[in-house]
């Protein structure tokens, strides 16, 4: 008995959708789904302008290559002070940031930096984090710079 839950172990391993990289923990095809509540603000548009998601939103940052990309370092965006201080202090976007910050933005930020008079401007909250892993692994299989 002891040997079949080793194998159903190594399975579960393997079938765990993982970028190479090992920074995307989520599925991607239900981020793709979960993204529709997102399109309303957001965007994912490639460096060549090709929308990859979304609409032509403008109420949240362009979305597209935010693994690795420092906390509000969207060109032309304007951040709540919370992304403002995290970009300067030069803190980066990776699966655990993006699922803390999706489901509490305000709160995320304030454990964050350690600041709770900082706040978020992101009013919307994703509900599960299953379904918040789901959007980051969509969001990273799209691309960006780091992947190219």
């Amino acid at each position: 008995m002891k040997r079949l839950s080793v194998l159903t172990a190594a399975a579960a391993l393997l079938t765990t959708p993982v970028l190479a990289d090992g920074h995307a923990t989520g599925d991607a095809e239900a981020g793709e789904r979960a993204f529709r509540q997102c399109i309303s603000c957001h965007v994912v548009v490639d460096a060549e302008g090709e929308t990859l998601a979304g609409r032509n939103a403008r109420t949240g940052p362009n979305l597209w290559g935010i693994h690795g990309r420092v906390v509000g370092s969207v060109e032309d965006f304007r951040y709540s002070n919370g992304l403002t201080a995290l970009m300067e202090a030069g803190t980066e976007w990776d699966e655990a940031a993006f699922v803390g910050y999706v489901q509490d933005p305000t709160g995320w930020i304030r454990e964050t930096t350690g600041d709770d008079s900082l706040r978020g401007a992101m009013s919307f909250r994703v509900r599960s984090e299953e379904d918040a892993l789901n959007l980051y692994a969509y969001l990273v299989s799209l691309g960006g710079p780091e992947a190219e």
